[in-house]
């Protein structure tokens, strides 16, 4: 039976250099450049098989950091930096604010900026997550550098915040010396970057922006999509089945590249996991689904939705995918082989009890996309990987166990 992608574990992986890049110094917020190091100390958590156990590409690393901002003028920023990261994304073990006063977690430029007050609220604050032990994290910062800034009128050498921890996110080559990658590229690899569409596949285009990129608990990678008109979404239960992890994992809406083959995606729209709802039973060759909700459900209801289709589709069936293959920012999968040539199509809808097959290019961190046909339904839940017969988990059986939990249009 095929697998979820699994990771790779040898002492190559190890990347001792990785310390002696990091950085966290401490300096006044408007020379926030400018300080010496004040923490030298940092180390990797323990090494977790939380990821590599599922199935789930692993992208991230835990580190351990000591740092603080006080209310003395000359502590009210720390920067960490880890060169070369994809993302950064800071833990707080406490925070001991003044009334009136915030901290932000933000990228250098400002472009991305989180706000976090005396009392978590994200209906006045920014959102963040969670993962059963005391504090929060804050969203994830697109980038090597997050510029963590007390914001306040008062002066004293009195601490406000404590960081403890924070993720860092693998470069690309990083990713595939941590990853064991099931052969999901058949043949020559006929993804695009969803906007390379956009003129010439318009529905395709639009029902894309329904999907996100899914960072599980700081350091795994799957896909997610929304799910009828109301506040639900779905991915695999083999990349999130508890609430615990759902409350602590990210969906990164309009993670893609602005212009075709260009690799300058913005950061998107994150929003944290709310309430799970439903888990499928069996095992990952199975339904393998996970029905959730998220916070700050405005927020993305622009992006619009899908919806599952409620009867078998059929071998030969015209099929596109959207996903996070790897991490990278949203790619489709209309054709087979080349531009223009064969499109995807259901190989064999009857593959088993669960799943249709079809070749359709995928890759680590596509699990939880969607599958679907010319008229705009989700056919399959892509779980699968293994060419010739990538699987997608049949969609009307998964409606058939969620349709009093979604409003499926």
């Amino acid at each position: 039976m095929k697998r979820p992608l699994r990771r790779l574990r040898t002492a190559a992986v190890t990347l001792g250099a990785c310390t002696l890049g990091l950085s966290l110094l401490s300096a006044p917020a408007a020379e926030a450049y400018s300080g010496q190091p004040v923490a030298p100390h940092s180390a990797r958590a323990p090494e977790s098989d939380q990821f590599s156990a599922e199935g789930i590409p692993t992208v991230g690393e835990l580190r351990t950091v000591k740092g603080s901002l006080s209310y003395a003028r000359d502590g009210r920023t720390q920067i960490i930096r880890h060169p070369g990261a994809a993302y950064v994304k800071v833990h707080f073990s406490s925070l001991r604010l003044a009334q009136g006063d915030y901290v932000t977690v933000s990228s250098p430029d400002g472009e991305e900026s989180y706000r976090y007050d005396r009392h978590l609220n994200r209906a006045t604050g920014s959102d963040y997550t969670t993962d059963g032990r005391p504090g929060f994290w804050a969203m994830s910062v697109e980038g090597d550098t997050a510029v963590v800034t007390l914001h306040s009128n008062r002066a004293s050498r009195r601490n406000a915040a404590t960081i403890d921890r924070f993720w860092r996110g693998y470069d690309r080559m990083e990713i595939t010396q941590h990853n064991l990658s099931t052969q999901s590229v058949c043949s020559t690899d006929a993804r695009r970057d969803v906007v390379c569409y956009q003129n010439s596949h318009p529905n395709e285009y639009a029902r894309g922006t329904a999907v996100a990129r899914l960072l599980i608990s700081g350091g795994g990678l799957c896909t997610t999509w929304r799910v009828g008109n109301s506040n639900r979404m779905l991915t695999n239960k083999h990349c999130m089945s508890t609430q615990s992890t759902v409350s602590g994992s990210e969906m990164q809406f309009n993670y893609q590249c602005a212009t075709c083959g260009g690799a300058n995606p913005g950061p998107g729209t994150k929003v944290s996991g709310a309430t799970l709802y439903k888990v499928s039973t069996g095992g990952s060759g199975e339904l393998d689904y996970t029905l959730y909700s998220v916070n700050n459900f405005t927020s993305i209801q622009g992006f619009g939705t899908l919806y599952l289709a409620t009867t078998a589709t059929t071998t030969g069936t015209r099929i596109y995918i959207p996903g996070h293959g790897d991490g990278s920012p949203k790619r489709l999968s209309i054709y087979e082989n080349t531009q223009g040539g064969a499109t995807c199509t259901v190989r064999n809808a009857s593959y088993n009890t669960w799943n249709i097959s079809y070749s359709c290019d995928t890759s680590g961190g596509n699990s939880g996309s969607p599958v679907l046909d010319a008229n705009h339904r989700v056919v399959a839940l892509h779980h699968l990987g293994g060419c010739p017969s990538n699987q997608g988990a049949k969609a009307h059986l998964i409606y058939n166990e969620i349709a009093s939990l979604i409003d499926n249009g």
